[in-house]
C-alpha cells in the first residue's frame, strides 16, 4: 500500500503539479516526500491524490466545512510565498497539518494555527508521527494570527478570505511575506503582500478558487 501512495505521489506531482507553472525543486521534493493520505480519514485516503478538495470536517454546505486544499493551487501558493531555509512560517488554518508538513521541509520553523480543536490532536499526532519536529501547532482564532511567536518571515492563509485582516498583516517581520486568495469562488485572487521599511503593499499573482476558512467572512457597512 505505501508503494502504491508513492506512486500516486510521482503521478500528483508530475500530472497536476509540474502542468501548473510550479518549478521550485524545494517544493516540489517535499509534495513526493510528505504522505497526502496520512492527513485525511482512513476512509478517504483512496481520495488523497486526486485534484480536488477533500471535506475533513463538517458538511459539504455547512459554514464550519473544512478542507484539504487541492494539490494544485496549494503548490501554487506555496511557491508563491517563496519559503526559504531561514524562514519562520505561520500556517493560518492548518487544518490536519498537510501545508504545515510541506512547509516544514522548506522552512526553518512553523508556527501551524487551527481553531477547530479536533483538527488540532489531529494535526499534533500526524505531524508528531512523520517527524515534523519543527512544527508547533497552536489553537486560536485564525483571524488573530498568533501574535505569541511573531514576527514570521512568511505568513500562509489556507484558505480564501473576504480580506486579509490587519491583525495578520502585522505580524509580518521586516522583508515578510504574506499569502492569502481573497474572494471566493470563480472571483478569488491569490495575492502576495510585502512589508518594506514598515509598510505593507500588495499585489495580484494569479485566480485561484479555493474553499474559504471561516472566520474571514468581509462585514457589509450599513447602509442606510
Amino acid at each position: 500500500m505505501n508503494a502504491d501512495f508513492s506512486e500516486r505521489r510521482v503521478k500528483m506531482v508530475d500530472g497536476q503539479i509540474r502542468t501548473t507553472d510550479v518549478t521550485s525543486a524545494p517544493l516540489l521534493e517535499a509534495m513526493l516526500s510528505v504522505p497526502r493520505e496520512a492527513f485525511v480519514a482512513a476512509n478517504q485516503r483512496d481520495l488523497a491524490y486526486i485534484d480536488e478538495d477533500i471535506r475533513i470536517s463538517g458538511t459539504s454546505n455547512g459554514s464550519g466545512a473544512r478542507f484539504l486544499m487541492q494539490p494544485s493551487p496549494l503548490a501554487k501558493l506555496l511557491q508563491l510565498a517563496g519559503i526559504g531555509a531561514s524562514d519562520s512560517v505561520l500556517d493560518v488554518g492548518c487544518c490536519t497539518g498537510y501545508s504545515s508538513a510541506l512547509s516544514s521541509r522548506l522552512a526553518r520553523s512553523v508556527v501551524a494555527l487551527e481553531s477547530d480543536p479536533a483538527l488540532v490532536e489531529t494535526a499534533r499526532s500526524t505531524l508528531s508521527m512523520l517527524g515534523c519536529d519543527n512544527v508547533t501547532v497552536v489553537t486560536g482564532p485564525l483571524p488573530q494570527g498568533h501574535a505569541a511567536k511573531a514576527p514570521y518571515d512568511v505568513i500562509f492563509v489556507g484558505g480564501s478570505v473576504g480580506e486579509v485582516p490587519a491583525s495578520l498583516l502585522d505580524q509580518l517581520g521586516e522583508g515578510g511575506r504574506l499569502v492569502a486568495v481573497e474572494g471566493q469562488g470563480n472571483s478569488g485572487v491569490a495575492r502576495l503582500f510585502f512589508k518594506t521599511g514598515g509598510v505593507v503593499t500588495g499585489r495580484r499573482a494569479f485566480n485561484a478558487a479555493i474553499k474559504p476558512l471561516p472566520g474571514f467572512e468581509r462585514i457589509s457597512a450599513f447602509e442606510f
